[in-house]
């Protein structure tokens, strides 16, 4: 077993691969990985594999991402303090607590398996977050209550872009999101609202993510 001081330079480690590789290129983004590693938010099993660049398993057969695909959706996001965020996929809540770190406010995040909407709220809680708000919901509908968002992260790969969330951007808005096959390849599609309402998408290659499930996903 793995002490936390062993376990925090392991992390640091791949933080430092993570920026030498070009991947993390803010230093706000390097600061929020610092700030909660990936060891706080998986089961104590996995904690000593939790600095390895590749996804892990959580609760309810789902997986947490790999370090370097988080990394890659923050810095296209973009996020600055102040930015309203709405989280697509809560998983554990690592990917929460580091958005709630970029933006310094309110983020809100839908889960769809309360087994996760329960893990996420007690690690959140464990690591002392107080912002992240973990509602259990078909994502696929983002959250109608805190519209509109300045930025929209969805963590799982859908058929296509559901038309919910284009319609609770904020104009000049962006939306991260997967887009392809049911599972394990789809295109990290970055979606920008213009102020005449319409899309424009950029292509940032070819990623792997569990599918979106959901009225605007797809179907179980």
């Amino acid at each position: 077993m793995l002490d936390e001081m062993e376990l925090g330079r392991l992390w640091e480690r791949t933080v430092d691969n993570l920026v030498h590789e070009g991947i993390i290129r803010s230093e706000a983004v390097r600061r929020a990985f610092l700030r909660f590693p990936r060891y706080l938010f998986v089961e104590e099993r996995y904690r000593k594999y939790a600095h390895l660049d590749e996804p892990l398993p959580i609760p309810a057969g789902q997986t947490i991402s790999a370090p370097h695909m988080v990394a890659i959706m923050l810095e296209l996001a973009e996020l600055k303090p102040g930015m309203k965020v709405l989280e697509i996929g809560t998983g554990s809540g690592w990917n929460a607590a580091l958005i709630s770190e970029l933006v310094k406010t309110d983020v809100y995040t839908i889960e769809r398996i309360p087994e996760l909407v329960e893990f996420a709220r007690k690690n959140l809680q464990r690591v002392g977050v107080k912002t992240v708000h973990v509602f259990l919901g078909d994502g696929t509908l983002g959250f109608p209550p805190k519209v509109p968002y300045d930025r929209i992260i969805v963590t799982a790969g859908g058929p296509d872009i559901p038309k919910p969330l284009i319609e609770q951007l904020k104009p000049g808005g962006k939306l991260i999101i997967p887009v392809g096959s049911y599972h394990l390849w789809q295109d990290l599609l970055e979606v920008i609202k213009l102020k005449d309402g319409s899309i424009k998408v950029r292509n940032h290659g070819g990623v792997a993510f569990v599918p979106l499930i959901g009225e605007y996903g797809w179907k179980e």
